[in-house]
């Protein structure tokens, strides 16, 4: 299933994207630049307050130095020996103020250094205007370039895609989404540097929200009430019989006991059909001859269900189409008097398009709870899966994969995106 549109998704795309970048227009975005003058005015101004600085400093050491021999000859006093003469005492005590002055000249000389420096760094510049200072990134980013691609120019590139989506049966609405995402994410956008990842990745989001319609397990749904009644309906040739005797292979290895209700009564071969299923898995079948009312037999085999406790009924109806007044009438009343908790449409996976529609006429209709797609193993496009789920607006319970019983696989989204390549 969806070989052919996997390898087609896969060539488009690829073409797609590589002609996105080639045709990409270039933009350049320029940032505000400052002027060269500007520039040399805020290293002027830099200097011009670390030349201050340097003068203070140096003013600063020139004035310590004469005073330091005071010091120094005090230290070295210290060093000799102490008089303890009255003359040595006179003269210590005479040179206390001298000692006290210094001191006092030092501490002002630190404190009108301090205070200078300061207004040295916190002084604006007279001349000039105020400069903002750059960042280090701002330095490196007044300029870039992107390149983006235009809405004309994704339609144009886009049409071999929708070409490719429409031969491979995907429904018009269902493309015109994708297109809608894609534009969405590449139009007028700095395109990245791998575009087909990009464009993949927006693909399976939007086949992911497509495909968000989810079937709660069948097993659960059949618990929940007994006898749990479920019609299956279609056109004529779509499988509904042989799927009928699928869904009661599976539910009998579920543990669940089941009788087949022969409603097909417009088509005597369909009857004798149903019945060689019946007697394979070793159900009982409720049948009445050919040309009878087909609501009839559905309204016996739920009695016959609700009597020997029964856990599910299948209808089998006949297959019609849905431009038939008289079928479309008969199966609108089976469905009146069997009031079934599960209406499913059995449709062929292979006829694409049509059976979308069919499934747009029928659930009109009828308001289907489900859909069965048949023959999904020898459909190669795989557009039905991907179109049915999102016009309808309703799950896809299973795929229908071969003819043996066993051959009924349950619906995996995850499963159908992984065989499309994304």
């Amino acid at each position: 299933m969806f070989g052919k549109l996997k390898e087609k998704l896969k060539e488009t795309l690829s073409i797609f994207s590589r002609k996105a970048k080639e045709e990409a227009e270039e933009k350049v975005v320029e940032k505000p630049v400052v002027e060269e003058k500007a520039a040399e005015r805020e290293t002027e101004i830099i200097l011009s307050k670390k030349e201050t600085i340097e003068r203070k400093e140096k003013k600063k050491s020139e004035k310590r130095e004469p005073k330091k021999a005071p010091k120094e000859k005090a230290k070295e006093e210290e060093k000799e020996p102490k008089k303890e003469t009255a003359e040595a005492l006179r003269e210590t005590k005479a040179r206390e103020p001298e000692q006290k002055e210094i001191v006092k000249d030092k501490k002002r000389e630190k404190e009108e250094a301090t205070t200078e420096e300061e207004e040295a760094i916190s002084q604006p510049a007279k001349e000039g205007p105020e400069i903002p200072q750059k960042g280090f990134f701002k330095r490196f980013t007044e300029k870039f370039t992107t390149r983006t691609i235009s809405a004309d120019k994704f339609n144009e590139l886009f049409w071999d895609l929708e070409l490719a989506l429409l031969e491979n049966n995907v429904a018009v609405a269902v493309i015109e989404r994708l297109k809608a995402d894609l534009q969405a994410e590449l139009v007028d956008k700095p395109l990245p540097r791998n575009v087909e990842e990009k464009i993949s990745e927006t693909l399976r989001n939007s086949l992911q929200d497509i495909l968000s319609f989810e079937a709660q397990p069948l097993e659960k749904l059949v618990a929940q009430k007994k006898p749990f009644v479920i019609a299956l309906f279609g056109i004529n040739g779509s499988g509904k019989t042989t799927t009928a005797a699928k869904l009661a292979h599976r539910l009998l290895q579920q543990g669940f006991s089941v009788v087949l209700a022969a409603c097909d009564t417009f088509r005597a071969a369909a009857i004798q059909q149903l019945e060689e299923h019946a007697q394979r898995l070793n159900v009982n079948i409720i049948k009445h001859t050919y040309g009878a009312d087909a609501a009839a037999v559905a309204f016996d085999a739920i009695k016959y269900a609700e009597k020997n406790k029964i856990d599910v009924v299948l209808i089998d109806t006949a297959g019609r189409l849905h431009s038939n007044v008289n079928l479309m009438a008969e199966l609108e009343k089976i469905i009146r008097v069997a009031k079934p908790q599960l209406k499913l449409f059995v449709g062929e996976s292979i006829t694409g398009n049509d059976c979308v529609e069919q499934a747009q006429q029928f659930h009109q209709h009828l308001e289907m709870d489900g859909i069965i797609l048949t023959k999904a193993d020898v459909d190669e496009k795989g557009g039905a899966p991907l179109s049915i789920a999102y016009t309808v607006k309703k799950p896809i319970f299973f795929l229908g994969v071969g003819q043996r019983y066993e051959d009924l696989e349950s619906f995996d989204r995850e499963k159908v995106l992984q065989q499309l390549g994304l």
